[in-house]
Formats: structure tokens, sequence, C-alpha cells
């Protein structure tokens, strides 16, 4: 017997309860509005943590992993062209190599277009805030744009490695968006907007009985991702969708990978106790300086100053009575919210440094050096959550955004093996960025070991050149000389640099005084000029001429 998409949803459930009231506990102390708790209805007011820092962090974290990941005015993969297969196709010249690249690369901002026209990164970014406040996001990545499912509305089951083995999501629909056979409420279902006794009950048109409960079933099978969506416990008509695992729209992520379970760990976990301290000392702050602030005057009972009228006297009146009758009551509590302070600002650190928060030293003479190597320090704690993003998340998007492009002939089929899209962003970018470190330490040591001049000496400028753009993800095509270029403009620099020689020498032989006698001398043997009318021109060949 075949088990019901629903049965699924709640086989699994259990083994997902303890991940997501670990996510909404997550979400109560940084940004509530991401998990709330079971039966939240719209509208209704959501709890306030005591602190901000928590929505802090998470949103710089999320930016810095979307910029990491998704950068901006750049492509996050590279078309390349593998070198094995090149090196079988003889007719393949330098020239055609050339035009091969640039036709990539033209294909590279044409996926980049279309990414950008859609509402991808919007999804995108909120998934990266999914990921850091409850560890799980899952995405389905359709043929028009994304869809995000949070933690609440689905479940998953992976094998020992890892591999997703079902997927089942839960959305309720408007029944007037399902076929005609389900638009209709289920028989044992009452219907609130039913006549009754008092008539037709008005105002209920938006109730939850008009929404139907909508599961979609994904399970892996011969290698491939195939699902249907069910209602009411029948299989929606054209529901049906398969597709290879490689190229799957379903994309479920986790930001931390724990072995044998099927969900992830969020970065907000791993520092929940820090947040909770924060938060209850920060709501111990808060109310004791409020109560630190009232002013409450106390009256001596046998004073003769009168309460009624110290409590009536403006700024600036005189009432009649004595000083030293009327005292200020207060706490004396500053020492102890001077320790209070003092952890606040301890927690403050440590939840900065565990979520990027870049809080460079506070000094006159902050080097821009010493900030640099802080954002390279705090980028580096994120190397293993790149690595895990980039195969469970930037890869089968890729991949699957290509297939999308390449059956709407958007852009060209690509050859199989030969052509092969490869990922640049994430772990890879940071990879680089420590290669332009370690470069530029390197240059700097020889020039102060061995002076400059062993720079000019030693090193290839142009091979520094390409290696300084490739660690910042620049395409140096048509970018830097090539050595035949480079050898092409010395020649003619030479050539023109002779050329000059000789003009000069000419201008100053042509000054001396034996060149000023030998062009006197040319002067004075040179026949008179001919009257009109003489005889015959002499041709310039020597032959003589006629009129």
């Amino acid at each position: 017997m075949r088990q019901t998409a629903l049965s699924r949803y709640e086989s699994l459930r259990s083994g997902r309860q303890q991940f997501l009231d670990a996510a909404r506990e997550g979400a109560r102390l940084t940004i509530p509005y991401l998990m709330t708790e079971e039966g939240f209805g719209e509208g209704e007011k959501l709890p306030i943590p005591w602190q901000s820092l928590g929505a802090k962090g998470c949103n710089v974290l999320s930016s810095k992993l979307m910029l990491s990941l998704f950068p901006l005015n750049t492509s996050f993969f590279k078309l390349s062209i593998n070198d094995q297969e090149l090196a079988t196709l003889p007719e393949i010249t330098p020239d055609i190599r050339s035009e091969i690249d640039l036709t990539l690369s033209k294909m590279e901002r044409t996926i980049m277009q279309q990414i950008s026209e859609s509402s991808d990164r919007v999804i995108l970014y909120s998934a990266m805030r999914h990921l850091v406040v409850t560890g799980n996001v899952l995405l389905f990545a359709g043929k028009k744009h994304l869809k995000l499912y949070p933690l609440n509305r689905f479940v998953v089951d992976r094998d020992g490695n890892g591999e997703i083995l079902h997927i089942v999501t839960k959305e309720h629909v408007h029944r007037s968006l399902l076929p005609k056979e389900f638009q209709k409420l289920p028989d044992g279902e009452p219907n609130i907007n039913s006549a009754g006794e008092d008539g037709v009950k008005h105002g209920v048109a938006g109730s939850s009985y008009e929404d139907a409960t909508v599961f979609t079933h994904c399970e892996l099978k011969d290698g491939s991702h195939k699902w249907y969506q069910e209602c009411d416990g029948k299989i929606l008509p054209s529901s049906h969708g398969s597709s290879p695992k490689n190229i799957s729209p379903w994309i479920c992520c986790r930001f931390n990978i724990t072995d044998q379970e099927s969900y992830g760990r969020s970065r907000v976990s791993e520092y929940q106790a820090d947040l909770q301290s924060l938060d209850g000392l920060m709501q111990s702050m808060v109310e004791g300086s409020a109560t630190m602030a009232k002013v409450v005057f106390a009256v001596s009972p046998s004073s003769v100053t009168k309460p009624q009228a110290l409590a009536r006297a403006s700024t600036g009146s005189i009432i009649s009575g004595r000083a030293d009758d009327v005292s200020v009551i207060a706490t004396n509590k500053q020492a102890d919210f001077r320790t209070v302070r003092e952890m606040i600002e301890i927690l403050t650190q440590r939840i900065s440094d565990a979520f990027l928060i870049l809080s460079p030293r506070n000094a006159e003479r902050t080097t821009a050096t010493e900030i640099s190597a802080v954002q390279q320090e705090l980028n580096e704690q994120l190397s293993g959550v790149y690595g895990n993003l980039t195969v469970t998340l930037l890869t089968p998007y890729l991949l699957r955004k290509l297939h999308i492009l390449q059956r709407n002939k958007s852009i060209p089929q690509l050859p199989k093996g030969l052509i092969s899209p490869t990922v640049v962003a994430g772990l890879n970018s940071l990879g680089r960025q420590q290669d332009k470190v370690a470069l530029m330490e390197f240059m700097n040591t020889v020039a102060q070991s061995l002076g400059a001049e062993a720079l000019a000496q030693y090193i290839v400028p142009t091979e520094v050149l390409k290696r300084l753009a490739a660690a910042s993800g620049i395409e140096t095509l048509n970018l830097i000389k090539d050595q035949s270029t480079m050898d092409q403009e010395m020649a003619q620099m030479q050539q023109q640099q002779t050329t000059d020689t000789l003009m000069k020498q000419a201008g100053q032989l042509a000054k001396t005084p034996i060149a000023e006698q030998l062009l006197n001398g040319n002067q004075q043997q040179e026949p008179p000029a001919l009257q009109e009318g003489g005889g015959n021109i002499p041709s310039p060949t020597g032959q003589e001429g006629t009129e």
C-alpha cells in the first residue's frame, strides 16, 4: 500500500522537533519573525528581545555570506575549457581559443544578467538568514523563480552519507487555486460559511477553512528526484515531476553538518549561551536603570515642611520649611551596575567576533593594515561554512540555472566534457585572498631584504600581474600584454630611438664649418637662371627636353 505524503510527513515530524525548538529559541533571541511559535497567527505580537546585538550579528553575517557566495558586479562561477579535451582537437589554434574564451565570457554575463533580473537574490539573502538563525532551509528552483521553505514547513530524511532520501513540504493554498474537484471542502469538514439559524455568516470569507493543506513529497529513486503533490489524501493531477539528481530543483541546505543527523545546527545555537546571558543582563540593566532614574523625596514626619506643598511646588517656587527635613531616596547600586556593564562589554565583544562584526581597536592610530588583518582573521573563521555552502548551495543552484537557461534556449548548449562550469566564489574566493596576501608579503620581504633592484632583476612583472589579477578574480584576457606584443613594442621603440638619434646627429653636422663650406660650394656651382625664351632646359634625367 502506498504511503501518503501526509503519513510520511507525520512520521518524519518527530525527528525534526528538537531542531525546531532550538530554531525558535534562537529566533527569539535574534530575529523573532524568522521562526514563530506553533499556532502563531498573522498580525499577532512577537516577542521582543532585550538586546539588538543578536539581530545585528545575524544580518551582518548573512550579508557577508551573501556577498562571498554571490558577489555583486562579478560572476560567482566561470565557464572553463577542459585543456585535456582541447589537446585532442589540433584545429583549435590560440586565436580560436581566445575567441572561445570571449564567447564564454559573454555567456557568463548573460547568465548573471538573468539572475539579476529575477528575484533570486532576495530569496537567497532570506535563505542566508534562515541558515544563520535556524541552521536549515529548503529552496525549490523553479523555472521562473526560487521558492523558500523554512524549517517549520518541511521535513527531510537522509542516509548515512547525507544524501537526501525523502523531502515532504507542507503549505496552505487557497482552494480557488486548486483543480475543481479540490475546491469543495472534503466530506465531514464543517463549513462555517454555510447558512445557519441566523442566516449566512458574513465577514468570514478569508477563514482557514478555505485554505487547503497541500503536501509535496520528493523521493530519491533510481538516481533521480521524483515528486508529486497531494491534497485531502488525493494526488493532484499533473503534479508529478522528476529530475536528475545533479540538476534537481530541490536544494536542501544546512549551516553546520552533524554526523547521523538529517538537520543542521545554526550559528546562533553555537553561541546561544552568550546571547541568553547578554539578554538577561541587558534586561536587568534596563529595568535597574529605570528604577534608579525614578526620583522619590522623603519628608521627615516631624518636619514643618508639608509634603503636599512640596508635591505641588513647581520649578522656582518658594515654600516654607527646612532643607534638612527633605531627602532623596537613592538605591546606591552604582558599583553593582559597573560589574554588570563590564560583563555586557565582554559578551558584546565575544558575540561580535562570532558573527564577524568588525570592531577595530579604539585608538588614535588604528591603521588600515590592522583593520584588514582583523577582517581577514574574521573571514577565515567561516572557511568550513564556505566549503559546505559551496557544495550544497552554489553548485546545485548553478547547475540548475544552467539547465533552465539551456532548456529555454537563452544560452546555447555546452559541449559535454569540453566546457564545464566552475564555482569561483565562497571557499575558492577565500583561498584567492590568502594567495594575494602571501604574494604581497613575499614581494615586501624581497624588497626589504635584497632591495628594490632585486625585484626588477629576479621577478617577472607580467607573472606578478597575472597572479594579482587571479587573486582578485579579474579576467586578464586582453588586459595584460603578452610577450610577443611587448617584444614588438620594444623593437618599435628602439627603432624610433635610432631614428631620433640619426636626425639629431644630422642636425648637429649641418651646423659645422665643413658642412657650411660644402653647402656654399654647391650653391656657387649651380648655373644661373635662364631668361624667358632661352634655350632648352635640361631634364632631371640629364636628357634634353623640348618645349
